[in-house]
């Protein structure tokens, strides 16, 4: 018998009434850390953190913009990895 681990929360209720947990979305949608951590506190800042969720996710979004709009044009973000692929590597490569 195999259950299902979106059944079960450790530390409160906070995700599980929701429609669909941020985890589960993160997880299938294959998201990338500073992706999934600012939806997760997007999306309970009103039943647990109140604003500091809020600053959490801001600061999970500054370096998402940091990670992928460097200011500095000399930078070019390659990602390789299909669609299917679980393992996405990303690396900064700087012309000379």
């Amino acid at each position: 018998m195999t259950t299902d681990p979106y059944d079960k929360q450790i530390g409160g209720n906070h995700y599980k009434d929701m429609a669909i947990q941020p985890s589960e979305f993160i997880n299938k949608n294959k998201l990338q850390f500073a992706e999934g951590n600012s939806i997760k506190y997007i999306c309970r800042h009103s039943l647990k953190g109140g604003k500091q969720d809020l600053e959490k996710a801001k600061h999970y979004i500054d370096m998402i913009i940091e990670r992928d709009y460097p200011e500095d044009t000399s930078e070019l973000k390659i990602t390789y990895g299909g669609k299917d692929d679980h393992k996405e590597i990303t690396r900064i490569a700087k012309y000379e």
